[in-house]
């Protein structure tokens, strides 16, 4: 899965509060002004991913959004099980462009 973070404006003191808690956690995207997190299973650490970006969002009121995503190649940490609905809906993610109901050529 892969976790936008789109940070809440602040004042100073709260904006760097904001910004240390996602350094350690995401990489930041100039072009799109977003933070991106790759979380790769439930294990403890993916919770304590998740912990710290809702946290944020209670805390700073920072927006995050989950989206599945399909494992990159270059990918050496855990992964959700591929089963079939996992499966099926990382497939329909990837390609966004296909009209509703039109399925993908085998």
């Amino acid at each position: 899965m892969e976790a936008t973070i789109q940070t809440a404006p602040a004042a100073d003191p709260q904006w760097q509060e904001q910004l240390d808690r996602l350094r350690g956690i995401a990489s930041y995207v100039p072009e799109t002004q977003m933070w991106h997190a790759r979380l790769g299973a439930l294990d403890l650490a993916g919770v304590q991913l998740l912990q710290t970006l809702f946290d944020g969002a209670r805390v700073h009121g920072t927006e995050v959004a989950l989206t599945p995503v399909p494992v990159p190649a270059y990918w050496d940490a855990p992964a959700f099980t591929r089963g079939p609905d996992v499966t099926a809906l990382l497939e329909m993610q990837a390609n966004r462009g296909r009209s509703l109901g039109q399925l993908p050529l085998a």
